[in-house]
């Protein structure tokens, strides 16, 4: 299958931000592993000039004739007319990975644009279906499994870490942590530590006995409401105010590493909650596993193994992939 990509091939369209791995090393070397041929249109340099990126797009689908051609627009960059011409000649998929939250705001102005919407919410469903927009494909974020894996350590280097981006929400919840012993190793853009390069998030995830995973949606606990003024502000301005499964649910054990999330709905789809993955509510519950966890090892281990085989097994984004054409193709 000769399939076209369009995507941004740095994070934001900011090359300083690194290459966009999720969809370089996840969708693009996905469909390549599963011997697709893929030519990939990426728009960073349009970001300026809209206007002539809808016509260079469309003369580049025309030069390569895709028999799919596969977007992950997140913005408005790519204009209606453009991706309905696109679907007259090609068949055309979106993956619409924020509709938790993003659902009213930008997804249903777009869904009917392509042949076919790829949700990872299973909530939104029937939100697709009052648009009339039938051939919706439900899926999930995914690890990286094209990148290379790391033997098992257990030589730790971290009792406690955490990789992602800054946030108000995950400060004053790391903040918990630490005012009741917990110490936590945390990595991320806004942070003092920084960025990690995608190998040594990899080997971190390895190299801690518990990663954690927090959320950067709006709380609702009344410890973080009353923490500062700016706190509550934000809790009820912003429009992201359900959590979601990410990437990193993933990430985490397909790299060897024990996870302890925070809860999100249907989670429990894609994982055995406390065989396979832990999870915690709010801070309490997350200092009272985090001490369990470090104490037991021998159960900390089984779960990390178990959550690893599960992932490698089942969700890499070649097994997303897999799926997605298998469905397109009947």
């Amino acid at each position: 299958m000769k399939v076209l990509y369009v995507d941004l091939e740095f994070y934001y369209g900011i090359e300083a931000r690194g290459a966009n791995i999720i969809g370089q090393d996840g969708f693009k070397a996905g469909f390549e592993t599963l011997g697709c041929e893929v030519t990939p249109f990426y728009y960073d340099s349009y970001l300026k000039n809209i206007r002539q990126l809808q016509v260079d797009l469309l003369i580049f689908a025309d030069q390569v004739q895709p028999d799919l051609i596969f977007f992950s627009i997140f913005q408005d960059q790519l204009e209606h007319d453009t991706l309905l011409k696109l679907k007259e000649k090609y068949v055309t998929i979106n993956w619409f990975g924020d509709d938790q939250w993003r659902f009213n705001s930008f997804t249903q102005y777009y869904a009917n644009d392509f042949t076919w919407c790829v949700t990872t919410d299973l909530f939104s469903i029937e939100k697709y279906k009052a648009l009339v927009q039938e051939n919706l494909l439900l899926s999930q974020w995914g690890a990286v499994d094209t990148h290379e894996l790391l033997p098992t350590h257990e030589c730790y280097k971290y009792d406690v870490s955490f990789v992602g981006g800054y946030h108000p929400y995950r400060a004053w919840f790391i903040s918990q942590l630490e005012k009741q012993g917990v110490s936590v190793a945390v990595f991320g853009y806004g942070w003092p530590n920084g960025p990690l390069p995608v190998k040594e998030m990899n080997k971190l995830f390895n190299e801690s006995r518990i990663n954690l995973n927090i959320s950067n949606s709006n709380s609702l606990d009344f410890r973080y409401l009353t923490h500062s003024i700016k706190s509550f502000i934000n809790s009820f301005r912003s429009i992201k105010n359900n959590s979601q499964i990410k990437a990193r649910n993933f990430e985490i054990p397909f790299f060897n590493g024990f996870q302890l999330s925070d809860y999100t709905p249907t989670l429990e789809q894609y994982f055995l909650i406390g065989q396979e993955i832990a999870c915690y509510t709010n801070p309490d519950e997350a200092v009272l596993q985090i001490n369990y966890y470090l104490e037991n090892n021998d159960l900390r281990e089984s779960i990390k193994k178990a959550g690893k085989q599960r992932t490698s097994k089942e969700h890499g984004y070649s097994n997303r992939l897999r799926e997605i054409l298998k469905k397109i193709n009947k």
